[in-house]
């Protein structure tokens, strides 16, 4: 469902517009990376990059790609700001997910200071929240050389978390394996009950 048009047009004075038919595309992804309240965003013409970090040694990025609005303008090179992750989830999520209807969302940014607007529209039912928006603080830099890179793995997410389920979690160490040879990738946890493996094949 589109937004009403019958809301005011004063779009103009905001530095980021975003409008998507179903506030649920962003949320679920947003979902994926919220272990901690706050989130840096960061945005530019190809969409969103949202990172949260846990005592600067873990960090998770969530992609929002432009192309899944179905209307996007950015009026400044890159934006940046700190928001309550946790807050933002609720308002996204302010109508509940009732099944078979879409809430239409339309987020809003004037600038450096203000907060940002989400209107949100399910079934004729207009909601509007209003975030603060923080100084955003300075987020590590995990891009390593890829000339560096020894090993390189890419696998489905549900695999890598059936392995984990199988794991020893009273272990205090765990052990990555990368080899060319079989097994070519192996998991294993060293405790008190023993030793336990998980390997991975090709």
């Amino acid at each position: 469902m589109a937004l009403s048009t019958q809301q005011p047009e004063n779009d103009d004075r905001y530095v980021l517009l975003a409008k998507i038919d179903n506030a649920r595309n962003v949320s679920n992804i947003l979902k994926a990376i919220h272990f901690k309240e706050s989130a840096t965003v960061f945005a530019s013409s190809m969409g969103f990059k949202v990172t949260v970090e846990d005592s600067k040694c873990v960090q998770a990025n969530a992609f929002i790609q432009e192309a899944l609005f179905h209307e996007f303008v950015m009026k400044e090179d890159q934006i940046t700001f700190k928001i309550n992750l946790t807050v933002l989830l609720e308002c996204l999520t302010i109508f509940g997910g009732t099944p078979g209807e879409s809430t239409s969302l339309k987020m809003c940014y004037a600038g450096y200071g203000c907060p940002l607007i989400l209107v949100l529209e399910e079934d004729g039912v207009l909601t509007d929240c209003s975030i603060k928006t923080l100084e955003p603080d300075e987020i590590l830099d995990f891009n390593f050389c890829s000339t560096n890179v020894i090993n390189k793995i890419i696998m489905k997410s549900e695999c890598l978390k059936e392995a984990f389920s199988e794991l020893d979690m009273s272990s205090d160490i765990l052990q990555f394996l990368m080899s060319p040879d079989s097994p070519h990738f192996r998991l294993s946890t060293f405790g008190n009950a023993g030793s336990t493996h998980v390997s991975k094949g090709r």
